[in-house]
């Protein structure tokens, strides 16, 4: 198998901002590398999300976030290494987050897209979510047509 990437690039004045589109068999490390390298000079600048870890508090990319819940009274920020508190509540967050990345599946909970592996649309008017982890989680049917519009984005 090849590590070189075939670059095409075309000019076209329908785009006002670049749109990059990467085809590839499945998702790799080299895939993921590419795109953060794409984000990284892209100039796309999203704040860090503070998260506590016992009494460390750490600055978290939001490209590390998988998905972001409430349990109980508190708010969880997990990544694929690990689980953060946060004291700022989900609405707060959701204001700071990149949309292009994040959606919001329920009142209680906002997913990175680009750590799902896939949706779930065989029940009847609910999707569940995949992660690449191995976690699963479900939409609530009261967003799922906001999500149907975004995965049909994403599938143009």
């Amino acid at each position: 198998m090849s590590k070189m990437v075939d670059i095409e690039v075309i000019l076209d004045e329908k785009y006002v901002d670049p749109k990059v589109t990467i085809y590839a068999k499945e998702r790799t490390e080299q895939v993921d590398n590419i795109i953060e390298a794409i984000e990284n000079v892209s100039g796309a600048d999203f704040p860090l999300v503070p998260g506590i870890n016992g009494k460390n508090m750490e600055l978290l990319s939001q490209r590390d976030i998988v998905r972001i819940y409430t349990s109980g009274r508190k708010l969880i920020i997990q990544t694929d290494d690990n689980s953060y508190f946060s004291a700022k509540t989900l609405s707060n967050l959701e204001t700071i987050l990149n949309t292009d990345r994040f959606i919001r599946i329920s009142q209680s909970e906002i997913i990175n897209i680009r750590k799902v592996k896939k949706f779930d649309i065989s029940y009847s008017g609910t999707i569940g979510v995949i992660f690449e982890n191995g976690d699963r989680t479900w939409a609530s049917r009261s967003r799922v047509k906001d999500i149907k519009a975004i995965l049909k984005k994403y599938s143009e």
